[in-house]
């Protein structure tokens, strides 16, 4: 089953952009199809993947960087759209 998912990180902290900054590089380290944009980042994958990855990332997050809010929205279907 194939994955599309639109994440939004919002560290709770002055220093804000480092956190999402990394964050965006560890997405993009693994082998996800992975598409930072000004409000959220899109994710695509198979299912199980991309389920680890977040899973992974959100609590490498929380003990790097502390309190944040994260946003997910998640759908099955197909391919990324052209």
């Amino acid at each position: 089953m194939y994955l599309s998912v639109q994440l939004s990180c919002y560290p709770l902290k002055d220093d804000y952009k480092q956190p999402i900054w990394d964050l965006i590089a560890r997405l993009e380290q693994t082998s996800l199809e992975v598409h930072p944009g000004r409000m959220s980042t899109e994710i695509f994958g198979e299912y199980d993947e991309v389920m680890k990855v977040l899973s992974d990332t959100m609590k490498w997050s929380f003990e790097t960087y502390g309190k944040s809010v994260f946003v997910a929205k998640i759908m099955e279907g197909d391919r990324r759209p052209k």
